[in-house]
């Protein structure tokens, strides 16, 4: 088992020490968090170990688990990779892209693994779509949410659409070529809701809307490729499959034939794939173990993280509040 620790105890916090701690993976030694009085409710209550001193804290471990605030994610981060530990950190994985260049650079240097909390890659609803994306040339993405303080710290692009822009990245495969972006702050100091349109230069296009003040929830995905209508909802955790091929005599009654103006007939079949019942965070959680004890890449590589900050400081330049 791996000794771990947890810097941050706020609502996500809370979430990743009760999963390491029910994990036969890890063996949690404690957290740090600096408010001082809700930390030591929270040991009292579930008997997690507090740490009031960082340093101790990394001094017995021999990796962490960063879920504080992103803006002390860099500082953090790097005091433990200087230390040798292995290092997750939660989405997004810095604020800044040139910060998170040193940590990629520092993790090298000391041959820590790290990983970054892009928990969509584990949604039950995209990896079972996985091996059914082949080559998408438009990518439409939605993820509303209604208004949170907890997140406010960041932009709508941090916070948000920070998912869409690792799960396109992680999906499309090829280089950004352009970035036209807009958005507007409506109740905070940054923007709350943003349109990006992304287009790659594998003639990609990814069109990615996020916002935190809507009325409604919604988390989807919708992929087109020659072939497939892809559609993803990583709220409900459901994906729906829509193929198309040539007509001919195997076609099933679970299809329907429609014409079009070439003369040739196409067949549209209709596909919902299982979906395991599974908890996306527990998931990277223990792939980040694997890869400790395997000495293996991490799904989700701190390169994986640095691209989707790119892109998102890249958003934010555009947008003017």
């Amino acid at each position: 088992m791996i000794k771990i620790g947890v810097i941050g105890a706020g609502h996500l916090g809370k979430i990743h020490l009760k999963l390491l701690n029910s994990s036969n993976k890890y063996d949690l030694i404690g957290f740090y968090d600096t408010d001082i009085k809700t930390s030591k409710h929270l040991s009292k209550k579930e008997g997690y170990n507090y740490f009031s001193n960082l340093e101790t804290l990394l001094d017995n471990v021999e990796a962490v688990d960063i879920v504080s605030p992103t803006s002390t994610h860099h500082e953090i981060a790097k005091n433990v990779i200087l230390k040798n530990k292995h290092v997750f950190i939660e989405k997004p994985l810095t604020d800044k892209t040139i910060h998170a260049k040193e940590l990629i650079e520092l993790s090298k240097k000391y041959n820590v693994v790290g990983q970054v909390g892009h928990v969509e890659r584990f949604n039950p609803a995209y990896v079972a779509a996985i091996n059914h994306i082949d080559n998408p040339m438009f990518i439409e993405s939605h993820r509303l949410s209604d208004f949170n303080p907890r997140g406010n710290d960041v932009s709508v692009i941090m916070d948000l659409m920070i998912h869409d822009i690792d799960i396109v990245l992680n999906t499309v495969k090829s280089k950004v070529k352009q970035i036209n972006a807009s958005g507007v702050s409506i109740v905070s100091d940054s923007p709350d809701i943003a349109n990006a349109r992304i287009e790659f230069e594998n003639k990609c296009v990814a069109n990615l809307t996020a916002s935190r003040i809507s009325l409604k929830k919604m988390r989807k995905t919708r992929i087109f490729q020659n072939d497939a209508y892809i559609s993803i909802d990583f709220l409900e955790k459901e994906l729906q499959i829509v193929k198309i091929k040539d007509a001919d005599k195997s076609s099933s009654n679970l299809s329907m034939v429609i014409k079009t103006n070439s003369g040739k007939d196409k067949v549209i079949y209709f596909e919902n794939p299982e979906i395991l019942e599974e908890n996306s965070i527990l998931n990277e959680l223990e792939s980040f173990a694997e890869s400790i004890n395997n000495k293996t890449i991490t799904k989700v590589t701190l390169l994986d993280g640095y691209e989707a900050v790119a892109v998102a400081n890249e958003i934010m330049d555009q947008i003017q509040w």
